[in-house]
C-alpha cells in the first residue's frame, strides 16, 4: 500500500472487506474488462477518433449501440449521464421556453435548464401510500398540456430512484397529441431495454433518453448514452454534447461501453439480464412474505426496493443491519434501502440479502420516507436565482428566504427546494432529517 494515497488507500481497504455489491457500478468490480484496459488511456490521435467529431472507430461503436437499443441514433458520455441530460435539454428547447418537468427530477436537469433559460411547469408525482416518491400520472400531464399552449416539452424520471416506472407508453401518446417533446432521464434504467418486456422510454415512444449504463450494466463509471428516438433531433446532436461535454473524454470508459455492447450484442448478456428476472422476483416475493412494503405499480425488475420501516427497522440502525449481514446498499435513507442487482452479482450476493431478509426482526412501526414536497412559492426563475448575488445561511434562519441552489439529498438527487423557491417550515424540517445545516439563499 502507498504511504500517501489516501483515496486509493481507503479503496483497497473498503474492497477488503468483501461485501455484497448492491450499488452501482453495475459491473460490481467483478472480472469483467480486460487486463490492458487501464493501459489504453489514450487521446483523441488520428486513428482514435474523436467524440464530438466521430466518423472513425467511435461512430462505429456509436452504431453498434443504435442497434443494441434500437434507436435513430445512440451518442457516448464519459461524463455520465449530466452530460446526457444537458445535451438533450439543449436539442429540445435550445432557446429556452416553457417545460413541463415532474418534480422528482434530478438536480443535474435543474441546473441545466437554469443555463438553458427554460422555465419550468412543476407537477408532483402521486403516492399510493406516501412511502415512496410516486409517479406522474398521464392524466395529470395532459390536463397541464391542454391548459397550457406554451409548453414546449415534457421531462420525467423513469424509473426513479426506488424503482417506480412511469406509463411512458400514454404519455407519449399524449405529448404527441399535443405536439410536445418527451424527454426522460432513464438514468437509472438503461438495462430496461433488454427484459423479457422492453420497458425502455425510447421504445415506449420517448424522443429522447438520457441512459447512465454504469448504474445498472457493465460499464466503468462515468459511462453514458443519450439514445434518441425521433430522427429530428440527430443532426445536431453532436454539437449539443460537445457544448457542455470536456474535450479531453476518457478512452478507457468510451472502451468500457464498447466492451458491454458486445457483450450485450454477442456474448449472451441480454439472456443474462432476462434469466436475472426471475432470481429478482423471488427475492421480492420473500419480502412481501415478511410484510416489508415494496413500491407499487409498474416497477424495474432487477431493483429491490424495500420499506424496512413498515417492520421497524429505521434510522442508523437499518443500514447497520445490512453491513452487518455483509451487504453494501445503493442508499438506505433510515425507512428506505435500495439495492441494484445485475447479472455481476454472485448467487452468494443473492443468497446474503434473502438470509438477511428472513432474519429481520419485526417490529411493526410503519412511518413516512422521502417524498417530494410540495410546490414551494416561486418567486425567480431557476436562471434568475442561481445567477444573482448569494449568501450560505444556516438551515435554522433560511425561513423565508429564497432559495438560491437546489438543495437535495444525493442520493436520491432529489431536489427539496428549488432555485427561486420561497423555503418554507416543510423544507427545512426535510433538509433537517437529511442532515442538512445550511443553504444557499438569494442576497
Amino acid at each position: 500500500m502507498y504511504t500517501d494515497t489516501p483515496l486509493y488507500n481507503r479503496l483497497v481497504q473498503h474492497n477488503s472487506l468483501n461485501r455484497s455489491s448492491f450499488h452501482t457500478p453495475g459491473h460490481k468490480c467483478a472480472e469483467f474488462f480486460p487486463d490492458d484496459l487501464l493501459k489504453l488511456d489514450y487521446t483523441e490521435l488520428p486513428d482514435t477518433d474523436a467524440l464530438f467529431e466521430a466518423d472513425g472507430v467511435i461512430l462505429e461503436t456509436e452504431k453498434n449501440l443504435a442497434r443494441l437499443f434500437g434507436t435513430k441514433r445512440s451518442m457516448i458520455s464519459s461524463g455520465g449521464c449530466t452530460l446526457a441530460i444537458q445535451a438533450m435539454l439543449r436539442l429540445a428547447l435550445p432557446y429556452g421556453n416553457k417545460m413541463l418537468f415532474a418534480r422528482n427530477v434530478h438536480r443535474s436537469a435543474v441546473n441545466t435548464m437554469a443555463l438553458l433559460g427554460i422555465e419550468p411547469v412543476w407537477l408532483s408525482p402521486k403516492s399510493e401510500n406516501g412511502l415512496f416518491t410516486g409517479r406522474v400520472t398521464p392524466q395529470d400531464i395532459e390536463h397541464a398540456l391542454k391548459n397550457d399552449g406554451e409548453i414546449s416539452a415534457c421531462y420525467l424520471t423513469s424509473p426513479d430512484y426506488y424503482g417506480e416506472i412511469s406509463d411512458i407508453e400514454s404519455i407519449a401518446k399524449i405529448c404527441k397529441k399535443y405536439n410536445t417533446i418527451l424527454l426522460v432521464d432513464n438514468a437509472h434504467g438503461s438495462h430496461l431495454a433488454f427484459m423479457n418486456e422492453n420497458l425502455h422510454p425510447v421504445h415506449l415512444g420517448a424522443d429522447m433518453s438520457a441512459c447512465s449504463m454504469h448504474k445498472t450494466m457493465p460499464v466503468l463509471t462515468g459511462g453514458a448514452v443519450l439514445n434518441i428516438g425521433n430522427s429530428r433531433f440527430t443532426d445536431n446532436a453532436k454539437d449539443a454534447m460537445a457544448l457542455f461535454g470536456s474535450t479531453s473524454p476518457s478512452y478507457p470508459i468510451m472502451s468500457s461501453i464498447d466492451i458491454c455492447t458486445d457483450y450485450m450484442l454477442n456474448r449472451g448478456g441480454i439472456n443474462a439480464y432476462r434469466q436475472l428476472e426471475t432470481r429478482i422476483s423471488k427475492i421480492k416475493h420473500l419480502a412481501a412474505q415478511k410484510g416489508i412494503i415494496q413500491p407499487d405499480g409498474l416497477c424495474d425488475p432487477l431493483r429491490v426496493c424495500l420499506n424496512t420501516a413498515s417492520v421497524g427497522l429505521v434510522g442508523k440502525a437499518q443500514q447497520q443491519y445490512f453491513e452487518d449481514n455483509g451487504i453494501d446498499c445503493e442508499f438506505c435513507d433510515g425507512e428506505n434501502a435500495v439495492f441494484i442487482c445485475t447479472p455481476f452479482n454472485s448467487e452468494r450476493d443473492f443468497v446474503r440479502l434473502e438470509n438477511a431478509i428472513k432474519n429481520m426482526p419485526v417490529n411493526k412501526n410503519i412511518s413516512t420516507a422521502f417524498s417530494v414536497s410540495d410546490l414551494s412559492e416561486k418567486v425567480l426563475s431557476p436562471r434568475e436565482a442561481m445567477f444573482s448575488a448569494s449568501e450560505t445561511v444556516l438551515l435554522e434562519n433560511s425561513l423565508g428566504r429564497i432559495a438560491a441552489d437546489t438543495a437535495c439529498p444525493c442520493p436520491p438527487g432529489i431536489p427539496v427546494v428549488m432555485p427561486g423557491e420561497i423555503i418554507d417550515n416543510t423544507v427545512i424540517e426535510l433538509l433537517k432529517n437529511y442532515g442538512f445545516t445550511k443553504i444557499k439563499c438569494v442576497k
